[in-house]
């Protein structure tokens, strides 16, 4: 999953550098192709069922061939074992949550547009990639250091571009919070918690959850539907001429 866009304060090749899978193949592939990547994505597909009905030591590399009804060079000619499965399945998720808050230079909309949006694209993001968006909150001791610096790293990128923009909402007078970050972990927490209830046949269909734990978020950040009296206006986003 590719970033959703580069931020103001943050270079392409920066994003590009945050973005980057800790998860190194190590089967016998050395070249990518539409077939290969077929056959990766089949992988894939099969291997997260698994562990979501099982959990991840229950798998086995053996179960995973047998649900594919294919050998074992199958699988291991793309992954060299069921971590590097598990931590390719959780990476994507991982990329497409942490740079919801990304927003192109050019984007001149107020911050609690933006604030509100990115949060929107978090917890749609979390849905669209089920389950594998919820095995890092259901097995967080399965991951490899390296592999948990990179995910703490894309985190923090994602709280300091939010906390930014709250802050700036805050002068704007469309925010009402005392503790910024506090705030902002709050209010990222809800989805964090759909591993627990959520699911895809359920009462909601899953837009319908997106609304409802948007808006939620929204207010435990103290969203206005009106500037605050004697807040400073946002900067008016420029006109664009007609061509």
């Amino acid at each position: 999953m590719l970033p959703m866009g580069i931020t103001k304060a943050t270079s392409t090749q920066t994003v590009a550098t945050l973005g980057t899978s800790p998860v190194k193949a190590r089967g016998r592939q050395k070249a990518s192709t539409a077939s290969t990547d077929e056959k990766r994505e089949r992988i894939l597909k099969a291997a997260e069922a698994l562990f979501d009905q099982q959990g991840y030591a229950n798998t086995t590399m053996e179960q995973i061939v047998g649900a594919l009804g294919v050998t074992k060079p199958y699988v291991y000619y793309y992954f060299h074992n069921k971590q590097e499965i598990f931590e390719t399945l959780s990476w994507r998720p991982t990329v497409a949550c942490f740079t919801a808050m990304d927003f192109p230079e050019d984007d001149h909309r107020p911050a609690h547009t933006k604030v509100t949006e990115g949060i929107e694209r978090l917890i749609r993001a979390t849905i669209e990639h089920h389950p594998a968006a919820f095995f890092p909150y259901r097995e967080p001791q399965v991951y490899r250091p390296e592999y948990i610096a990179m995910q703490k790293k894309l985190a923090n990128h994602f709280y300091d571009r939010l906390c930014t923009l709250m802050e700036e909402g805050r002068k704007d007078g469309m925010f009402d919070f005392k503790e910024t970050r506090l705030t902002a972990l709050a209010a990222c927490s809800l989805p964090g918690f759909l591993y627990h209830w959520y699911r895809p046949d359920g009462r909601l269909s899953p837009a319908e959850v997106v609304r409802e734990l948007s808006q939620l978020s929204w207010r435990v950040l103290g969203l206005r539907s009106k500037r605050r009296p004697g807040a400073s206006h946002p900067p008016s986003t420029p006109e664009t001429s007609s061509p």
